[in-house]
């Protein structure tokens, strides 16, 4: 079967309304869209009588992501995920809520779709990455944009950074920095700029000649420069000149390489009621109560990513005082679990009635803690009600062992959602 065919035969038709519960549970349950049954096990605490649905019910084969998509930042989900709740539980022009935001995969996926795209970060890195990919400017404006500035100028520049840039090439990255600051702060920011600020801020660090800098760890993440010198040495590496606007040129062209007319139009249409918050997304007054339809979202996990260290050199390109980001990071079961109990009585007031929420969640620690289990629970007692958990089964695991180590060993090897509902 075709991965346009699997499209077609799995999409519900949701133009007069999303599905029912109902049909939801009986589209996950009958679920076959690449030749497998769906398996169903039982929730592992008794006190709970939730179904485990398992199934490999999206992946990157079914059909390619948008382009608009390809930006990197650490432990984010595929497009396929919140795509594959969107279609069947909002109808076009629904609110649709990631609390989470990180790059903003939710809130593109549900702006392409035609929803109206919410979204909550601590990090104001969040609202940079993603708000101008819902406003995309054309390839001759960026490059237009990019002839005009005098990116080699003389100007003072941070000299540790030459660990990772070559002196011309650190010398048009720093003016871009100060020209797109001054511009911040006078409030004269364009589209254009918005747009040439988040690619710039994606091409900073990586592992191949399209970033700026000497080949480092992959984009996702930024090493200190005391590490990057250790990465310099061992490969004997010293930072190559990069070309900053051509860089910036090329990932325009392949971040724009799928927006067709239509796409376009819908994303012109969602953008203007489009609402990013930078703050935290247990107390979000800016939101009003009982208007999200469906949140799709996938929580900071319990002690493996440490956004902040990750996003330093991120953040000095824009301005931002790192150490002021204040990033949940926990260590201990018991203070995540009840985090995330704040944040599901601020989803309980937003949400509207029967609205769901589809919470994904990792296991960590070597399989010892399945965070579902802390989930459940927490939503409960914020007065939300369990549905499900849907594991989302890729081909090299076994679903005879979803409750074990051996084949789901890691979050990032499948995806697990609990599904809420507000009742």
């Amino acid at each position: 079967m075709t991965a346009l065919q699997i499209e077609l035969f799995d999409r519900p038709d949701t133009s007069t309304g999303p599905l029912s519960y109902e049909e939801f549970l009986g589209d996950v349950e009958g679920f076959d869209g690449f030749d497998k049954e769906t398996a169903i096990l039982e929730f592992p605490d008794p006190d709970f009588d939730i179904p485990v649905y398992v199934n490999e019910f999206w992946t990157s084969r079914q059909r390619a992501a948008h382009s608009l998509h390809e930006i990197s930042y650490r432990a984010c989900f595929k497009p396929q995920l919140p795509r594959f709740f969107i279609e069947r539980l909002t109808r076009p022009g629904d609110a649709v809520y990631d609390p989470f935001l990180g790059r903003g995969t939710t809130a593109i996926e549900a702006a392409l779709l035609g929803r109206t795209p919410i979204g909550t970060d601590v990090n104001p890195l969040s609202e940079i990455l993603v708000a101008p990919r819902l406003d995309p400017p054309s390839l001759s404006a960026v490059s237009g944009r990019l002839r005009e500035l005098p990116l080699e100028s003389r100007c003072d520049t941070w000299d540790d950074l030459l660990t990772f840039y070559h002196p011309n090439t650190l010398r048009q990255i720093t003016n871009l920095r100060n020209y797109l600051i001054a511009k911040h702060d006078n409030g004269s920011l364009d589209a254009v700029d918005r747009w040439i600020r988040m690619v710039a801020t994606n091409r900073l660090t990586g592992h191949s000649p399209g970033f700026f800098s000497v080949y480092t760890l992959p984009p996702n993440q930024a090493v200190t420069v005391a590490r990057q010198r250790g990465i310099n040495r061992i490969r004997k590496q010293t930072p190559p000149e990069r070309d900053v606007r051509e860089s910036i040129r090329r990932k325009t062209r392949s971040l724009l390489g799928r927006l067709g007319q239509k796409d376009a139009e819908r994303l012109r249409e969602t953008s203007g009621n489009a609402l990013f918050i930078t703050g935290s997304s247990d107390n979000t007054p800016g939101i009003e109560s009982d208007s999200v339809n469906l949140v799709v979202t996938s929580p900071p996990f319990l002690d493996v990513v440490d956004y902040q260290t990750d996003n330093w050199l991120r953040c000095w390109f824009n301005g931002i005082a790192a150490e002021s980001v204040q990033v949940w990071h926990f260590t201990r079961p018991q203070e995540w679990q009840a985090a995330m109990t704040s944040v599901f009585l601020e989803l309980r007031r937003v949400l509207k009635r029967d609205g769901f929420v589809a919470f994904e969640v990792g296991e960590v620690r070597g399989g010892k803690i399945l965070l579902e289990s802390l989930v459940v629970p927490a939503a409960a007692q914020a007065g939300l009600e369990p549905l499900m958990v849907l594991v989302n089964d890729q081909v090299f695991t076994k679903t005879s062992n979803c409750w074990g180590v051996d084949n789901l060993k890691k979050g990032t090897n499948t995806n697990r959602i609990v599904l809420l509902r507000m009742s």
